[in-house]
């Protein structure tokens, strides 16, 4: 069986499988698809782990997902890279289904939030630690927010420091040349930050993406779409009808609309690795043969995006 492809995480130096595991789909509670057993959470979290894969994308914002990695990973903490994020509220209560927490860029919330997440996940240190939600470059020289981070990554808690970002705060990240890695939206279905993959890989930083198999929306019906919180569904029945709209049926050739969306995700050229969330076993081996079969073909990557900026 062929390894999982890899790819050097710009400047850290990390190299990382081009397929991560993103826990948020372990959070469980309002803002989740579905309720998920821990010892469940716990096979999932080591087949990931089985399956080559290493480097997992996790934050304070998701629910139970940081304990049930420390709880189940942290003996194997030397077997894969492990992120978070910081700017997260910090002992407060879970948040309601729709609503968003309140985010925080003090040094004091940022110092709590990530010693918090070392406490959870049973480690000394976090190799990547992000700002979460793309505060703006004002919100972080006011609060003084990246050197409150590069003073935990002195104290070697964290080893690199990055950002969760979009547009359009995110071309000020790039500017400002302090981030190691960012954390990005992409799949065929939200290609509105294509170019500042780019842009960030050619600033020397590494590339993370995020949604790469937009959340499933090819796959939907009007039943599944029920079990997405209120505040996803717009967003996923909009992507569903993109991808009906582009009419790519005849590009699948062999493979799954599951299956295309994630290399076609792996074709972008500047992509380091992109981490798809999973809690169930079937999708999670599904997911690695895709990505063991690397980028689509070149013509049908083009062709593919030639569909889309039409449909879109």
């Amino acid at each position: 069986m062929a390894d999982l492809p890899t790819a050097t995480l710009g400047r850290t130096g990390l190299e990382v499988t081009k397929l991560g595991y993103g826990a948020m789909e372990l959070r469980g509670g309002a803002m989740a698809r579905r309720d998920v057993d821990p010892a469940e959470s716990g096979r999932v979290l080591h087949a990931v782990l089985d399956a080559g894969i290493n480097f997992i994308d996790t934050s304070p914002d998701y629910g139970a997902s940081e304990e049930l990695i420390g709880e189940h990973l942290s003996s194997r903490r030397d077997e894969f890279f492990l992120a978070s994020k910081c700017g997260c509220p910090v002992n407060q209560p879970p948040p309601s289904a729709g609503q968003r927490p309140e985010h925080v860029f003090t040094p004091e919330n940022i110092r709590a939030g990530v010693e918090q997440s070392l406490r959870r996940m049973r480690t000394d240190h976090l190799d990547l630690v992000q700002f979460h939600i793309s505060p703006s470059r004002e919100t972080l020289e006011q609060n003084g927010a990246v050197e409150a981070l590069v003073e935990l990554r002195d104290e070697g808690k964290a080893r690199f420091i990055g950002m969760s970002g979009t547009l359009p705060n995110l071309t000020d990240h790039i500017e400002m040349g302090v981030f190691d890695a960012f954390q990005i939206p992409y799949s065929a279905l939200e290609r509105e930050h294509e170019d500042s993959i780019s842009d960030a890989a050619d600033a020397g930083s590494g590339t993370i993406i995020r949604g790469g198999v937009a959340r499933g929306a090819p796959m939907v019906d009007d039943g599944t779409l029920e079990r997405y919180p209120d505040f996803w569904r717009p967003m996923v029945e909009a992507r569903r009808d993109r991808w009906t709209d582009a009419d790519l049926d005849d590009l699948l050739d062999d493979m799954t609309p599951m299956e295309f969306m994630l290399r076609f995700t792996m074709s972008h050229p500047a992509m380091h690795t992109t981490i798809v969330g999973t809690a169930n076993l079937d999708h999670l081996a599904d997911n690695v043969a895709a990505a063991r079969r690397g980028p689509l073909p070149a013509d049908v990557y083009e062709a593919a995006k030639s569909r889309l900026a039409a449909a879109t």
